[in-house]
């Protein structure tokens, strides 16, 4: 019991954690929305860690989200050494790309582009260590080429896969069906049965994972 009200707490905590928006400047680039096509899938989302994990966290993110830049560039570290390396967490990165957010959807299928060439996890560092400029620009497909080729993407195929918008309807479809789980807000995580909306330091995700592990071993 006492380990329960403990996490009631920590809920009440990080519930209460600021969420921070930035709806950016300038004229972003061109993506244009439209409507899904009805055999278009949502994707389960891009994983990193162990099949045989002890937890899995989802993580459903914005790459224009300052909350979610937060997380990824101060308490990704942690989690990449301390978690996903060492086989006690699998993580799993969904997109969510919000309205409010002009180059969201641009970020995100520029991160599909470079996942295509299985560079995914370098492309998302670079987008979110770089978040404070690219989210500025008037002319962020530049910068995203210059960050693909940093991630070890060939340039020439990530352009044509941007050019293309070829996951662009994907993308969508895996916003639409994160819709309908009840996410309204980035960062949301999925910790085992655990669903926390707010940006988290790594000592709250522990105590988290921590509370799964005891859950999944029972």
């Amino acid at each position: 019991m006492k380990a329960f009200y403990g996490v009631l707490g920590l809920i009440a905590l990080v519930g209460g954690g600021a969420i921070w928006w930035a709806s950016g400047s300038g004229s972003g680039p061109q993506f244009i929305e439209q409507p899904v096509p009805l055999d278009t899938e949502a994707f389960p989302g891009y994983v990193m860690g162990s099949d045989s994990a002890t937890v899995e966290i989802v993580e459903y993110a914005d790459f224009q989200c300052p909350a979610c830049g937060h997380f990824a560039v101060l308490t990704g570290p942690d989690v990449k050494q301390r978690l996903v390396q060492t086989g006690l967490v699998r993580w799993r990165f969904r997109d969510f790309p919000l309205d409010i957010h002009d180059k969201a959807l641009a970020a995100h299928h520029a991160a599909a582009c470079a996942g295509e060439q299985g560079r995914f996890w370098e492309m998302h560092d670079q987008l979110f260590f770089n978040q404070g400029t690219w989210s500025r620009s008037n002319r962020p497909q530049r910068l995203f080429r210059d960050y693909a080729t940093a991630a070890g993407a060939e340039r020439d195929q990530f352009e044509d896969c941007m050019d293309e918008q070829r996951y662009l309807a994907r993308i969508q479809a895996t916003r639409n069906e994160v819709a309908t789980l009840g996410i309204a807000s980035t960062p949301t995580f999925d910790i085992g049965q655990l669903r926390v909306s707010s940006s988290l330091s790594y000592d709250s995700l522990k105590v988290l994972v921590d509370l799964a592990v005891e859950k999944a071993v029972q």
